[in-house]
């Protein structure tokens, strides 16, 4: 790892409107403010087909897995801001997860999340803001070998909760976003020596 810290935001969403795109960027601004460097995407951009082994082993990964999959190598940490559906992941978060995981080009399963951290955080219209999701995210994480780092923060009430402008209306809220990604770059820091 060099002097600053690399990390990869993305949200769990392809919703162009999506709540959990608006908060990414917010924790992506902390972590950048604590000397990050930050590639923010969409998986929008990642369109692949539902995780198939049939398909894995008759035409190798997608391209637009591959492609991910470099984002995620390159990387040193992790920052994701999840969406709760059905008080789980979506299926979009779930399916890039699985597939970034396989193995490819000589690499073996989960080398692109081994000895990495990540940042959690959730926007939901619901009252627990998405907490129930970042549990199974944080236990889907920690058993491929990633280091979640404690702090999280959830952002219940979504629909109205963000200003015209995409940012959280309150400022304190806002803040404690900030913090995740500002606490995963800091760890991230620590964790290089």
């Amino acid at each position: 790892m060099g002097a600053d810290p690399r990390i990869l935001a993305f949200a769990g969403s392809t919703r162009r409107g999506s709540y959990n795109k608006k908060l990414i960027r917010i924790a992506a601004r902390g972590a950048e403010r604590a000397g990050a460097a930050v590639t923010l995407v969409d998986l929008a951009d990642f369109p692949m087909p539902l995780y198939d082994g049939d398909v894995e082993a008759e035409q190798g990964l997608p391209e637009q897995a591959i492609r991910l999959r470099t984002l995620f190598k390159a990387s040193d940490g992790l920052l994701i801001s999840a969406p709760e559906y059905n008080s789980s992941l979506s299926a979009v978060l779930k399916n890039s997860i699985d597939w970034v995981s396989r193995p490819h080009a000589g690499e073996p399963s989960l080398a692109c999340f081994r000895n990495k951290s990540a940042g959690l955080v959730a926007a939901s219209p619901g009252r627990l803001g998405g907490l129930r999701c970042l549990a199974h995210l944080r236990q889907i994480l920690g058993n491929i070998g990633v280091l979640v780092i404690p702090g999280q923060q959830a952002v219940s009430g979504a629909g109205a909760a963000f200003s015209e402008d995409g940012e959280l209306a309150d400022a304190e809220l806002a803040a404690k976003v900030e913090a995740v990604g500002a606490k995963l770059a800091d760890v991230l820091t620590k964790l290089s020596g």
